[in-house]
């Protein structure tokens, strides 16, 4: 899908034609939306279809007449739960005239923009706008790991709770994936920041070097907090771990109290069942020798279970 929108009068209008001062907005574009794109602004279509590629890293390239600047952006991964994203790369093009963004997906990032969310922005200035779209992007990484950290203190709760899911822990594997996924794209990120406060042939007011200094400072908050988040979920993961060998530890105790228990009835009664003289075998003649024996095992094991209670194995 193809979307050109100008900003005419401070505000934000949608137009059918690529002009001066216009973005150009393609939104998993077709192949001839990709040409015919190409073909207007003088631009390989190659680095066009490059930010559809998952696969593509981020980057800064100066090409003839052109400059391509691809960024990675967080998404959230359908059917897999609250906090679960992956990254995608989005392109910004840059020509003398025009500014164009490639995404594979209708991103919240440019969404902002094209429904005037966002202050302050215009499509003639195209490197404050290009920072603004960084900029934007940086707090959406933000805004998405403080998601991730919430939805990882709910799963942390779930410890006190009698039983302990299987999906919970698959959950938390899935947000220390996703924290994986930010932690890379993000330092690439960073790295094309640092790349563009060096460029020279891209025309740099003192206004947009504020904001570009602004959305470094961003990005590297959002480096931070994502390497908290990940010791917070390896710090939750090892308490998960240590509270399941602490219940299986419980569990194995409990169970070799009872067998002790049960192993006093189960000895005398194979002493009496032996196939000996009764003459040996005490209270075998008395009339209530089986009330006798019963009432010796039943105190053995009331002993044996106080005991154990007190040493707290049972």
């Amino acid at each position: 899908m193809m979307k050109i929108y100008q900003t005419q009068d401070k505000r934000l209008t949608r137009t059918a034609e690529i002009d001066e001062g216009a973005w150009v907005c393609l939104t998993a574009p077709t192949a001839e939306e990709i040409r015919q794109v190409a073909a207007t602004l003088d631009i390989e279509p190659a680095d066009l279809q490059a930010a559809l590629d998952p696969e593509e890293s981020a980057r800064v390239s100066l090409e003839d007449g052109y400059t391509v600047i691809i960024v990675d952006i967080p998404i959230q991964v359908p059917d897999k739960g609250v906090g679960v994203y992956t990254t995608i790369p989005l392109g910004i093009l840059l020509t003398q005239q025009t500014l164009t963004t490639v995404c594979s997906v209708d991103t919240q990032v440019l969404q902002d923009f094209a429904a005037c969310r966002m202050r302050e922005f215009s499509t003639r200035k195209k490197m404050r706008f290009v920072y603004q779209i960084l900029n934007r992007a940086a707090m959406l990484y933000q805004q998405e790991l403080r998601l991730i950290d919430r939805r990882r203190q709910e799963i942390e709760k779930n410890l006190s709770g009698v039983s302990m899911r299987d999906s919970d822990l698959i959950e938390l594997h899935a947000l220390e994936s996703t924290l994986v996924y930010f932690a890379t794209s993000l330092r690439a990120n960073s790295t094309v920041l640092d790349r563009l406060t060096r460029y020279k042939r891209l025309e740099q007011y003192p206004d947009d070097m504020e904001l570009l200094d602004d959305v470094i400072v961003e990005m590297r908050q959002a480096i931070e907090m994502t390497s908290i988040y990940r010791d917070d979920i390896k710090g939750t993961r090892e308490l998960f771990s240590a509270v399941l060998d602490n219940r299986l530890n419980n569990a194995m105790k409990y169970l070799t109290s009872v067998t002790l228990i049960m192993a006093v009835p189960t000895v005398v009664s194979g002493l009496y069942g032996m196939n000996v003289n009764l003459t040996g075998m005490p209270f075998a003649a008395n009339t209530w020798g089986f009330g006798i024996v019963c009432t010796i095992i039943l105190c053995i094991c009331v002993g044996a279970a106080w005991f154990l209670h007190k040493k707290h194995m049972l």
